[in-house]
């Protein structure tokens, strides 16, 4: 197993935050099947539409979009990046 640099480490979660947060921001109720109801503040989908959407749990995948240290497998993973595609 090869050791990552605390740097590589932290632009890695960079990356994966920044494409997490320009995916949901891309993608409306209707683009993933759920019902739209009324205006929103901003674009997109909700933190918690996509959490609950990959089934993982909302402080979960918000950590995960902030970019903490988390560890995260590569199922849920996929499951977040295939309701996000």
């Amino acid at each position: 197993m090869t050791s990552e640099s605390p740097v590589a480490a932290r632009r890695r979660r960079e990356q994966l935050r920044d494409f997490l947060r320009t995916r949901r921001a891309r993608l409306t109720p209707g683009d993933v099947g759920m019902a739209v109801a009324g205006r929103r503040r901003t674009p997109g989908l909700r933190r918690e539409e996509v959490a609950v959407l990959a089934g993982v749990g909302v402080s979960w995948y918000t950590w995960l979009e902030q970019g903490r240290d988390i560890n995260v497998s590569a199922e849920v993973l996929d499951a977040i990046c295939g309701r996000c595609a």
